[in-house]
């Protein structure tokens, strides 16, 4: 009888360990907000990585996400980790940008042309973005992205002209696209990304931005159906954790959490740029029309954007910023029209 029962307090000893184990709270929890919806390619996406971060860090360090923008907009969101509230999110540019002004320049409405200009001005400003991120006691872990965005409308819009007859939404906290607007004659209306579906269906705006995929998850497609197919600009995020959070994890784990990003975020910009692409057809089948854009507004359209571009350096971002863009925008053009 002794073995019987010796073998089944080891088996009740282990079923202990292990249970106990896997159920472990752990050392480090990071509570992380963001304003995708659950089931979006964002959030799903987020989560792969933080399962590889608990894992390789034999389950230590884990997070609590919390989509679809129940902790509130960036602003909110950032004030809430300002407390402790949260650990780290990921934002909108325009949000985080009313706390970090110069990460909002790549957004500059018909300025970048191509996924590969923004790929080559990305690169060359991470470093500058990186360090001002640090100085507001904050960890830049990596991009992401919304991608190019399109003027959407309960109206086609193919002209100038039409677009200023419009009643344009901007987002709360952006003068960069206020500034945009206004001159080209729009008193545009400001609100925060959560209101954007319930205005457009009382009518306090009828025309709105967002990329394809966007629309779709954001559901705005099903009153703004008409699409202009040209790209107003270009729209990004970051994923960013407290500083202080961030230093109180091992040197190792520190690394772990960082190749785990840099892998699961170049996978994420691959699937939002697919699910971009993907989006144009399930738009069409839905009924929403892609209205061709007039040549001669849009070059009237740039023309503006450089008129303006003076009014936001030093107000939308500084003058360091936009230099630094310019000059690797203008080298890359250079070299690609020369080759």
């Amino acid at each position: 009888m002794r073995f019987p029962l010796l073998l089944l307090t080891i088996l009740a000893l282990s079923f202990f360990l292990v249970t106990g184990q896997a159920t472990a709270k752990p050392k480090h929890t990071f509570k992380i907000a963001s304003l995708a919806p659950d089931g979006s390619v964002w959030v799903t996406k987020f989560k792969e990585f933080a399962d590889e971060v608990t894992e390789k860090t034999g389950g230590e360090v884990g997070f609590r996400i919390y989509p679809g923008g129940v902790m509130g907009d960036d602003v909110s969101m950032y004030r809430k980790m300002r407390v402790g509230q949260l650990h780290g999110g990921g934002f909108t540019m325009t949000g985080i940008a009313t706390i970090v002004p110069d990460f909002r320049v790549m957004a500059i409405p018909f300025l970048l042309k191509s996924y590969e200009e923004v790929d080559v001005v990305k690169e060359g400003l991470i470093p500058l973005w990186h360090k001002e991120f640090a100085d507001k006691g904050m960890e830049m872990v990596a991009l992401t992205e919304v991608g190019f965005i399109y003027t959407m409308s309960t109206n086609p819009i193919a002209t100038t002209t039409e677009l200023q007859k419009s009643t344009s939404w901007v987002p709360t906290g952006d003068p960069l696209s206020a500034t945009f607007m206004t001159s080209i004659g729009i008193n545009p209306v400001q609100l925060s990304i959560p209101d954007v579906l319930s205005s457009l269906q009382t009518g306090l705006v009828d025309t709105v931005y967002n990329s394809l995929y966007g629309s779709i998850v954001m559901q705005w497609f099903t009153k703004a159906r008409y699409i202009t197919d040209t790209p107003f600009g270009y729209a990004y995020g970051v994923f960013l954790l407290d500083k202080k959070k961030f230093n109180k994890l091992t040197k190792e784990q520190q690394n772990i959490l960082q190749t785990a990003a840099d892998h699961h975020f170049a996978d994420l910009l691959n699937e939002t740029r697919k699910s971009n692409i993907e989006s144009r057809k399930v738009l069409q089948d839905h009924g929403v029309t892609f209205v061709v854009a007039e040549e001669k507004s849009m070059i009237e359209l740039e023309k503006y954007r450089e008129k303006t571009i003076p009014q936001m350096v030093g107000d939308s971002f500084s003058k360091e910023i936009y230099e630094a863009l310019d000059s690797i925008l203008q080298k890359y053009r250079a070299e690609k029209t020369s080759s």
